[in-house]
């Protein structure tokens, strides 16, 4: 039995079989460490990629945060100029009615776009859209508010001249219409007529009808009463005359409950009401025949006569007692 150091055949043998079994493992390690690395190349781009968007994503989501922001500070803007312009010509909206609620539309809509928490860029490019719409029609509101104040303002000049003029007016008239009352009391009582020749004749009736003057109060009958009315500017047609007969005891005699109005005595009954047509400046003789209803009494008969209110003339007859035989 020799003894060497140099390996046998089969010692060779089995010293090379585990050599060709341990580089397979190594070439599957080398081909997962590749795999890894590779994997986590990938993770590492696709991470990255994912960075990049999301930073685009927060990107864009700032952007429009940020345009909302602006749509709003400029729509704030619009609505303070609107309501700065409004509260200052509250007079005026009636006039602008139709383009107010033109206005109110557009302010409705713009509003809904910014009440939306995901507006999109498409919505706010909208609201944009509304917001120059909406300054444009405040433009025009504000041309026509300047326009409407303009003449509203030349309207009320007009009005403080109208209003003066008016004051003139009436003062002028309050002035003539005082004249003319003046004017036609004067008149009124410059045209009242004028008495005259009063005549008052007891009259004593026969049986066979003839008449005969007497002043004996038991053979009295009736009282004829005549005088003349006239005046100078008293206008042409009918008046009438009222006739008052004060019998001896100081009392009226009256044919009736009826009254009349003078001017400085009241109401006062009448005897007789004599409807009389006048002629400017010309006399007219008035007649009537007094009977008191029962026999005349001695004493002192008045007979006063009244027209326009005022007592235009008067006289009296005296009736005597008479003798035995008279």
């Amino acid at each position: 039995m020799s003894t060497t150091n140099f390996p046998t055949p089969d010692q060779e043998t089995k010293t090379r079989a585990p050599q060709k079994g341990s580089g397979a493992k190594n070439a599957i390690i080398g081909v997962l460490a590749a795999g890894v690395i590779g994997l986590g190349s990938y993770m590492a781009y696709d991470k990255n990629k994912t960075g990049e968007k999301m930073q685009q994503q927060e990107t864009t989501i700032a952007k429009v945060t940020d345009e909302k922001s602006d749509i709003q500070v400029s729509f704030d803007a619009s609505l303070a100029r609107l309501d700065s312009m409004t509260s200052a010509n509250n007079g005026l909206n009636s006039k602008l009615a139709d383009k107010n609620a033109e206005i109110a539309k557009t302010k409705n809509e713009i509003r809904s776009i910014l009440n939306k928490k995901n507006a999109t860029a498409a919505e706010l490019g909208r609201a944009k859209m509304l917001i120059a719409s909406l300054n444009d029609k405040i433009t025009g509101l504000e041309a026509d508010v300047a326009r409407l104040t303009t003449e509203n303002q030349g309207l009320n000049n007009d009005k403080v001249v109208l209003t003066q003029e008016k004051e003139k007016l009436t003062t002028d008239l309050t002035a003539t219409t005082e004249a003319k009352t003046n004017l036609e009391k004067k008149v009124d009582v410059a045209s009242t007529l004028n008495a005259s020749n009063i005549v008052i004749t007891p009259v004593n009736v026969k049986r066979n009808g003839k008449e005969k003057v007497s002043t004996t109060a038991k053979r009295v009958d009736k009282l004829l009463v005549s005088f003349d009315v006239n005046n100078r500017i008293a206008e042409p047609g009918s008046t009438d005359v009222y006739v008052v007969v004060i019998g001896p005891d100081g009392a009226p005699v009256a044919s009736s409950n009826e009254t009349f109005t003078t001017r400085e005595e009241g109401d006062k009954s009448y005897t007789a009401k004599l409807p009389v047509e006048i002629e400017t400046a010309k006399s007219k003789n008035v007649e009537f025949a007094f009977a008191p209803g029962s026999n005349f009494q001695q004493g002192s008969y008045k007979i006063m006569i009244y027209q326009n209110g005022f007592l235009i003339g008067q006289g009296t007859r005296e009736l005597k007692k008479g003798g035995l035989f008279s």
